[in-house]
């Protein structure tokens, strides 16, 4: 008699016991799965499917009082403790969370699934998109309400379990450098009044995010570092005590830090901070292409540092503490001074 093939539970039971430490999404690498799947494989008392009436369960995580929030992609993961204040929603594809802590602008369009999940006496909320794979979970702390928890999955469950996956889009085509008016795209550059403008400069002109700070303008508009800056960086803004405002995302959430980090850990692989409010992983050795980017604004020049993956998927940013209407911390500009020193390319 032929043995049966195991189930997906099963390869994930015997996964874990041979590698107990192995976090959910590295299990679904292994098993060719994604962590949806897997959590669908968990009982009902463990993970309880919830309505994807995403905005008006996010209208009411503010009941939950002090919670974690999670965001990452392949290489960074972003932890924030704090509260889900000022939220505002520009309709249905489109909203933010604008609290001292939390802060957050979130691109509903990919997003399809939520879930209650009780790993333990650890419990969160967590979202996924159309391929299975995790948006952006919100853990509970010791200090949030446990109860007002409840009524939310108990508001928002559903009975229906099943984890139909859709095929995310494929990623953008690019124009080729060479086709571009690329003397355009440095007048556009040097004309910006604010940063955010950057973006829709590089979608005029069809550029990859590299590919446009390749092109920057003459001068010091986009220098390229070695990836131990981004380890400099971080060590002497908190030696300084100089502010940052830190940015990591995927295709349906960005997750913004703004304040002083302290705790800098270089452990195995990662590069971390470790502090109570807020704690940064970074995957080494996905620092392959890191750049200082220099924008004009209203409020002079804003200063960035930009690291890219081996796929040339932006992975997190850094910039300078500051608010639209107030020029960029001198602090800020000497340390970027100083690891362009240190470590440009």
């Amino acid at each position: 008699m032929e043995l049966m093939e195991k189930t997906l539970k099963e390869r994930w039971a015997d996964l874990l016991q041979a590698q107990p430490k192995t976090r959910i999404r590295n299990a679904a690498e292994i098993l060719g799965a994604t962590e949806l799947e897997l959590l669908s494989t968990k009982s009902e008392e463990e993970v309880i499917f919830l309505k994807p009436s995403f905005i008006d369960i996010l209208k009411s995580v503010d009941s939950l009082g002090h919670v974690m929030a999670l965001t990452r992609n392949d290489s960074v993961v972003h932890e924030v403790k704090g509260e889900y204040d000022k939220p505002e929603f520009n309709g249905p594809m489109v909203g933010m969370f604008l609290g001292e802590w939390i802060d957050l602008r979130i691109f509903f369009s990919v997003w399809k699934y939520a879930l209650a999940v009780s790993e333990g006496d650890r419990k969160s909320i967590q979202f996924f998109d159309k391929n299975g794979s995790a948006i952006h979970k919100i853990y509970l702390t010791d200090q949030s309400n446990e109860s007002a928890y409840h009524s939310l999955v108990n508001d928002f469950q559903i009975a229906d379990r099943s984890v139909v996956l859709e095929e995310v889009s494929s990623p953008p085509q690019y124009s080729n450098p060479e086709s571009v008016d690329v003397s355009a795209f440095k007048q556009g550059w040097l004309e910006m009044k604010d940063t955010h403008e950057f973006f829709g400069l590089v979608k005029k002109y069809n550029l990859s995010r590299q590919d446009a700070l390749r092109n920057a303008p003459e001068g010091e508009y986009a220098i390229r570092v070695g990836s131990r800056a981004v380890a400099g960086m971080l060590k002497a803004c908190s030696e300084l005590k100089v502010p940052i405002m830190s940015f990591v995302g995927n295709h349906g959430m960005i997750q913004i830090f703004s304040g002083e980090v302290n705790r800098i850990i270089e452990m195995d692989e990662w590069l971390n901070v470790m502090d109570p409010r807020f704690n940064l992983h970074i995957k080494s050795a996905s620092l392959v292409d890191v750049w200082i980017v220099r924008k004009p604004s209203v409020d002079g020049i804003v200063t960035s540092l930009e690291c890219f993956d081996a796929k040339g998927e932006l992975i997190v940013q850094f910039f300078g503490k500051r608010k639209p209407g107030i020029p960029e911390l001198e602090g800020w500009r000497d340390i970027v001074r100083g690891i362009q020193d240190a470590y440009k390319v």
